[in-house]
C-alpha cells in the first residue's frame, strides 16, 4: 500500500509493534490491511517461522510461504529484547505506539520487565493484545499447544470427519486464523473504547476459545435436543426426527459441490429447482417429479425415502461440472455452491471482477508474487497489502 493510500485507510496514522509468532501473525496482517503501520519486532537473525514449510524459492533466496502470506504489509526490525539496550529501545518505540501485539507465551514481556503494567504506565493509551493457546489465566495458562492441540481442545476435531473413523483435523492450520481474527475484533473494540475515553486496555485472546465459533450449532445442540452431535462427514444431522442425515457434499464431473435436501420455503424452492434441472436433462425419475415440494417436510421424511431421492440426485450431479452447477444454482435459486480448490479461487471470475488481487515484490525472494489485496473496500478504494516485509537490526 502506498503511503498516500495508507493515510486514507480507516486506521491510517496508527502504529503497532508486532512481537507475535505464528499464532498471532494474522492479527498484525489484519491491522496492516486497514492502514496501521505495523513493525514486526523479531529476534536477531529473524523470526524462526521464516523457515516453516512450505518454502518458496526465488532468485534472492527462500522463505516460508505462510510467513510471507501472514506478514506482508509489515515493516521489520530485529531487536534483541534479552539485552538492556534492546528492552530500552522497545520501550521507546512502545511509548509512541498505539498497539503492541504478542502471542504464544503469556508473561514473556512481564518476565523481561516490559509487561502490561510497565507499558500502560509509560503509555496509558496503549492497547496490548496477547494471543495465546489458552489465555492469560487458568490452569492451562502458559501451556504451549500446536494447531492440532488447539483445534482438539476447542472441540472442532471431535466433529470433523466420518462417524465410523477417527477424528481428523483440517489440513491447513486453522487455529491461527480463528485466533488472529478474533484478536483483531477484540483489538478494535478496545480501540473504540480508547477513542471514547483515551484509555488503553489489555486484550486477552484465547485461541481455544476462538475455536468455539467453528462448531456452529454444536454448543446448543445438547440444550435443545439432549443429544451430543457426532462426526457426520459430508452429511447434515439434527434436522430429522427419524435420524436421517442429509447428504451435503456430492462428487461432480470435475470435483465436488455442496447441496442438500432442505426444508422450509427456501429449501423447497431449492429442491424443486434441482428436480426441474434433472428433468430437463432426462434424469429425473417419476417418483422424484411427483413429490409435492410445497408440502414436503424434511423433518419427518424417512431414511428410506431420503436415500431413494439422494441416489437419483447423486447420479445426475456426477454428470455436471462445478461451473455448470454454480450457474444453475444462481438461475434456479438453489441453495448450493461449489467446493473450491486453491486453483478455483485464483481463477474465480467474481474475485477478478472485484479486483482483489495485487502484484507485490517480496524482497526475501527477489521476485513479485500475487496476493489478495485486502478485504476492505471504501469509496472504490481497496486497502490491502502495505509495505513489503523488510527491515534491519537495532
Amino acid at each position: 500500500m502506498s503511503s498516500s493510500k495508507q493515510s486514507l485507510a480507516p486506521l491510517g496514522g496508527f502504529k503497532a509493534l508486532d512481537l507475535t509468532g505464528e499464532l498471532g501473525w494474522l492479527l498484525g496482517r489484519i491491522l496492516a490491511d486497514v492502514g496501521v503501520q505495523v513493525t514486526k519486532i523479531d529476534p536477531p537473525g529473524g523470526d524462526l517461522g521464516r523457515n516453516m514449510a512450505p518454502i518458496l524459492e526465488g532468485p534472492a533466496g527462500s522463505i516460508s510461504a505462510s510467513w510471507v502470506a501472514y506478514n506482508m504489509g509489515k515493516s521489520r526490525l530485529d531487536l534483541n529484547l534479552s539485552t538492556e539496550e534492546g528492552r530500552q529501545s522497545f520501550l521507546e518505540l512502545a511509548s509512541t505506539a498505539d498497539f503492541v501485539l504478542e502471542s504464544e507465551d503469556p508473561g514473556v514481556l512481564d518476565g523481561l520487565g516490559i509487561g502490561w503494567e510497565v507499558l500502560s504506565e509509560r503509555n496509558p493509551s496503549l492497547i496490548l493484545t496477547s494471543v495465546t493457546p489458552y489465555g492469560q489465566a487458568g490452569p492451562l495458562a502458559g501451556v504451549p499447544a500446536s494447531d492440532l492441540e488447539i483445534m482438539s481442545a476447542g472441540g472442532a476435531v471431535w466433529l470433523t470427519g466420518d462417524a465410523d473413523r477417527p477424528p481428523v483435523r483440517v489440513t491447513l492450520p486453522q487455529s491461527v486464523c480463528w485466533a488472529g481474527s478474533y484478536a483483531a475484533v477484540g483489538t478494535m473494540i478496545a480501540h473504540y473504547h480508547r477513542q471514547l475515553t483515551g484509555k488503553g486496555q489489555h486484550v486477552d485472546m484465547s485461541a481455544q476459545a476462538s475455536i468455539l465459533r467453528t462448531l456452529v450449532h454444536a454448543p446448543s445442540f445438547y440444550d435443545l435436543l439432549r443429544e451430543n452431535p457426532i462426526r457426520a462427514g459430508g452429511y447434515l444431522i439434527g434436522r430429522n426426527i427419524n435420524g436421517a442425515a442429509m447428504r451435503n457434499i456430492w462428487p461432480c464431473l470435475d470435483g465436488y459441490v455442496t447441496w442438500a435436501i432442505y426444508g422450509g420455503a427456501a429449501g423447497r424452492q431449492s429442491n424443486r429447482g434441482m428436480v426441474e434441472w434433472m428433468d430437463e436433462n432426462g434424469m429425473a425419475p417419476e417418483f422424484l417429479k411427483n413429490i409435492d415440494w410445497s408440502t414436503f417436510d424434511v423433518v419427518t421424511v424417512t431414511l428410506a425415502e431420503l436415500s431413494e431421492m439422494e441416489a437419483a440426485i447423486a447420479v445426475f450431479l456426477e454428470t455436471v461440472t462445478k461451473a455448470e452447477f454454480l450457474k444453475q444454482a444462481q438461475v434456479r435459486r438453489m441453495l448450493g455452491y461449489v467446493v473450491s480448490t486453491a486453483a478455483d479461487i485464483v481463477a474465480d471470475e467474481q474475485l477478478e471482477a472485484r479486483q482483489v488481487w495485487s502484484e507485490e515484490f517480496v524482497p526475501e525472494l527477489g521476485q513479485t508474487l500475487r496476493f489478495p489485496d485486502g478485504w476492505l473496500k471504501i469509496d472504490d478504494t481497496r486497502f490491502g497489502v502495505a509495505s513489503p516485509v523488510s527491515g534491519g537490526d537495532r
